[in-house]
């Protein structure tokens, strides 16, 4: 079961209506119904105010593994057959050359499954901060790979 199903799930257990939940996280109802139908996944710090809508663990929803993961999966080019070898030794001189901040906030993220909000506060930045830098080096890692899955091919 996905995490947009759990969420039915546990609003309907709940009697609570799309619109009640999306007031108690203020977001439209068209996003709650979004999340559900699978057309969108909230990220992990909605997903945290999620469980505390409904008083239970956040594991009971998505395992952060899993979502980081899937943060992740973005970067890898499709039907790619590059080996474990390869791919480390791609993201290994990726990191080298990133900022050296830039690469231990992705390491806190990815390799250390730290939340957004932990890395954040660990190097005094703002959230929204994290995320832009996590997202701009997702985009050049998966240049990076591609790059070298088409010298691969």
């Amino acid at each position: 079961m996905n995490v947009g199903e759990k969420i039915a799930e546990q609003r309907a257990a709940n009697d609570m209506s799309q619109q009640t939940l999306a007031d108690l996280l203020f977001v439209s109802r068209d996003l709650v119904s979004k999340w559900e139908n699978g057309l969108r996944r909230p990220d992990y710090q909605t997903i945290e105010k999620i469980a505390e809508v409904f008083r239970i663990s956040v594991d009971s929803l998505i395992e952060k593994k899993d979502l980081i993961f899937e943060e992740l999966s973005d970067c890898f080019p499709e039907g790619s057959e590059l080996s474990e070898e390869r791919l480390t030794a791609v993201l290994n001189s990726f990191l080298r050359k990133s900022k050296p901040r830039n690469a231990e906030l992705f390491l806190k993220r990815y390799y250390f499954q730290n939340s957004v909000t932990a890395v954040a506060d660990e190097y005094g930045l703002r959230e929204n901060h994290v995320r832009s830098i996590l997202s701009k080096m997702r985009k050049r890692l998966k240049t990076e790979f591609a790059k070298e899955a088409h010298n691969d091919g």
